[in-house]
Order: structure tokens, then C-alpha cells, then sequence
């Protein structure tokens, strides 16, 4: 079996849904934001505050390449680890890919309340989520093996139709286990 990757916005919901599929699946789950998290022993904010984006997307990269490394799982991803071209090839590697889409208006129902969302910490949230839908959108399109719009679904829906693209494609090993 090949792992599979949740890629898209923030407040898509890729890591419930990745928790659900993972226990579906049978396979580990792991959040690269988390792990950035457990690595470090601070706050994505304080990441950023420290050393900016460009050092957090540095380290997304590391921990993405330690993954890659370890067999097959679902991995829920930060919305921008597309941004690196060695990102995206390595996520490719990996296995199959899940966009979750949402709407900015969705994101900002899920989201607005979590000060965790250093990229959020500005005047105006949805504009910043509508740049960030325009320059990511395309990307998470060309990589994706699947596109799913997460709004109004709950987040077993969304399990169920990755598992059901996962058998319709044979991208479960026939291990039968979905």
C-alpha cells in the first residue's frame, strides 16, 4: 500500500480527516505541522516569529523528507508545503494525493477563532485567504490524484470517498483492509 496525502487549505479539514482514514486504513498518521511542533518544542507562531517563513517552510521541507522515509501512511500536510518544487515531487513519491478544497468562506467558519494561523494574524483574513487560494489552488490541482470538496460534508464522508477513489484506483494493495 502506498501512503496517502491530504494536501490543500487551511481549515479544510486534513487532519481529521486524516486521524479517520489513517484508523481506516490501518496505517500511522502523521501531521507535518505537528511534527514541526514535537521537533521544535514550540508554536508554529513562534516559528514564525523567530525565523519567518522562510525558516518554517525550511524545516517543513526536513521533516517532509524524514516521511518520506518511513512506508506507507497518511500524512496530513501544512497548506503551503506546496510552495517547494522538492515538496511537491516528494509528495508525488510518496503515494496518492487528496486535495481537500474549501471555500474561503468556509475556511474562515472553521478557522477564525484559532490564533495558531500565523498567516491569519492580519487586518483582513479573508482577503489574505483569497491570496493564498490564488496562488495555491493551481498547485494543489496539478498534484492532486484527487480533488474533494470538504464544504458541508462531515469529516467520515470525506473518508468514504477517499477510501472508495482508493479501491476504484487499486491504490489499496488489494490488502482489503478499507
Amino acid at each position: 500500500m502506498q501512503s496517502v496525502i491530504l494536501i490543500g487549505p487551511m481549515g479544510a479539514g486534513k487532519s481529521t480527516v486524516g486521524r479517520l482514514l489513517a484508523g481506516r486504513l490501518h496505517l500511522p498518521f502523521y501531521d507535518s505541522d505537528s511534527v514541526i511542533v514535537q521537533r521544535t518544542g514550540v508554536s508554529i507562531p513562534t516559528i514564525f516569529e523567530i525565523e519567518g517563513e522562510d525558516g518554517f517552510r525550511a524545516r517543513e521541507a526536513r521533516v517532509l523528507a524524514d516521511l518520506a522515509g518511513m512506508g506507507p501512511m497518511v500524512l496530513a500536510t501544512g497548506g503551503g508545503i506546496v510552495l517547494r518544487p522538492e515538496n511537491r515531487a516528494r509528495l508525488k513519491a510518496m503515494g496518492r494525493v487528496v486535495y481537500l478544497d474549501v471555500s474561503v468562506d468556509e475556511q474562515l467558519r472553521r478557522v477564525r477563532m484559532d490564533s495558531n494561523r500565523p498567516l491569519l494574524q492580519v487586518a483582513d483574513p479573508r482577503a489574505r485567504l483569497e491570496t493564498l487560494q490564488g496562488e495555491r489552488a493551481p498547485l494543489y490541482r496539478e498534484l492532486a490524484d484527487l480533488t474533494l470538496r470538504t464544504d458541508g460534508l462531515r469529516a467520515e464522508q470525506v473518508v468514504g470517498q477517499i477510501v472508495k477513489f482508493l479501491k476504484d484506483d487499486g491504490a489499496d494493495g488489494g490488502c482489503g483492509k478499507a
